[in-house]
This record gives C-alpha cells, structure tokens and sequence, in this order.
C-alpha cells in the first residue's frame, strides 16, 4: 500500500509538471476571431493574452461601431481561446491522475 502511495505521488508531481509544461506551451498557441464582414481580426494566445489587432480603414471613421466591434470580436476569441485552454489543460490533468476508484473526477 505505501509502495501504491508513493507511485502515485510521483504520478501527481509528473502530471504536475505537464500541466506546466502545457501553460507554458499554450502561450504560442495562437487564436484568431474575424468580425462577421471581416473587418476586425484579434489574435491572442491560448492563455488570453492579447497579441494583435487589425482593424479596417473604413471602422476608424466611427467610434461607437469600432467599439461594439472590438467587443464582440475579442468576447468570441477570449471564448475560443478558454475553451482551447480547458481542454488542453484537462486532458493533460486527466492523463496523469491516479485511478482512484469511485473518484472520477472527469466524465
């Protein structure tokens, strides 16, 4: 029993470690997001860090529609990039957990 302990903490320090591993890795992944006419394009990492705009001649010329364009656009590419991250992070998390009958803490 205290060998299965002490395999399954180094399986907890090692998932650990991916789980790093992958933080550190989602920060080059990149996510993009067009508004519908293609007139505004976000890019960010994976980890929601924000890396470039590109905003069309024509929306510079009104204000309030580049606003509601901006905010749009980057809720949808913070959406695209959380839902990149989770799933990346689970499924690391997911293949380093223990087997721990009755705890199946990912169905």
């Amino acid at each position: 029993m205290f060998g299965d302990m002490m395999g399954m903490m180094g399986k907890l320090k090692e998932t650990q470690k991916k789980v790093e591993e992958t933080k550190k890795r989602l920060d080059t992944v990149l996510v993009d997001e067009n508004s519908s006419d293609g007139l505004l394009k976000i890019t960010i990492t994976a980890n929601r860090e924000l890396k470039s705009i590109s905003i069309a001649d024509e929306l510079l010329a009104d204000k309030e529609q580049l606003e509601d364009y901006l905010i749009l656009t980057i809720n949808k590419v913070i959406t695209k990039a959380s839902q990149v991250n989770e799933s990346e992070l689970a499924a690391v998390a997911k293949e380093g957990m223990p087997n721990i009958p009755g705890l199946d803490l990912f169905k």
